[in-house]
């Protein structure tokens, strides 16, 4: 591997491509903090789905493209006399350093589960009014309720075990079917989904994977049978339920 000095050099080439860039490329010159912003989305889902096919080589080739926009945005932040990459590093630095008192300072911790719950605590004291403070607004439902409950569990508002986050889960499903007006339906149904991805989180399935692959593995079976169909001369659309599900079937055992 690389060397800590060529690392930095190739860290200090990137910049100064990025400098060669928003000085005479077009499309870069034109671009602000706005307009990177859903192409940053982009690329950290395409990340997301390199991970997920634990495809090294597209896990390395995403990254780039990620790190890409980080240093864009840092250069456009330097246009604005506001801050550069330094700023960036050196903010993040002081912050982990302040969060690691186990590692820079004389706190002692004896597992992973007391630096979570340390880390919370001094994000309170640098300024967070509030535990689920800094959680974005924009994530996605999903993922956005796996954050709040791993925070929350940072200072103790947590089931003793995943037998008593399922007992939730019961619990839940019963009011989703006892209800029947259409609204508070639909919020017994959110409260369903908020309580299984609970019981997942706590039995150390992350639910947002789990519920990918399942799309992943649906969209590759049903293509499958698809082709069977084909195969068949057979469309789809034309056949029945139950002719479907033997197709289904045989996609199954293809996969």
């Amino acid at each position: 591997m690389n060397t800590k000095q060529e690392k930095l050099e190739a860290f200090g080439r990137l910049l100064d491509i990025m400098d060669d860039l928003r000085e005479k490329c077009p499309w870069d010159q034109k671009q602000t903090l706005e307009s990177l912003r859903h192409l940053t989305l982009e690329e950290t889902y395409e990340l997301s789905d390199a991970i997920l096919q634990n495809d090294l080589q597209e896990i390395k080739k995403e990254l780039g493209d990620v790190l890409l926009h980080l240093v864009f945005y840092a250069k456009i932040g330097s246009e604005k006399e506001s801050f550069d990459i330094a700023d960036v590093i050196n903010s993040l630095n002081e912050k982990l350093i302040f969060r690691h008192p186990h590692i820079y300072g004389d706190t002692e911790v004896k597992d992973e589960e007391e630096v979570k719950q340390n880390w919370e605590k001094l994000k309170l004291k640098e300024g967070n009014k509030s535990i689920l403070g800094g959680v974005p607004k924009s994530l996605p439902s999903l993922v956005k309720a796996y954050r709040i409950q791993d925070k929350v569990k940072g200072i103790g508002f947590e089931f003793h075990d995943a037998e008593d986050a399922w007992k939730k889960v019961d619990e839940e499903i019963q009011e989703f079917h006892a209800e029947t007006d259409l609204d508070k339906k639909e919020q017994e149904l959110g409260d369903v989904f908020f309580s299984l991805i609970n019981y997942a989180r706590i039995s150390g399935i992350n639910p947002d994977s789990a519920l990918e692959r399942t799309n992943l593995k649906f969209i590759s079976r049903f293509q499958k049978m698809e082709s069977l169909a084909e195969e068949q001369d057979l469309k789809l659309a034309d056949m029945s339920l139950e002719e479907m599900d033997v197709l289904w079937e045989k996609a199954k055992k293809l996969s």
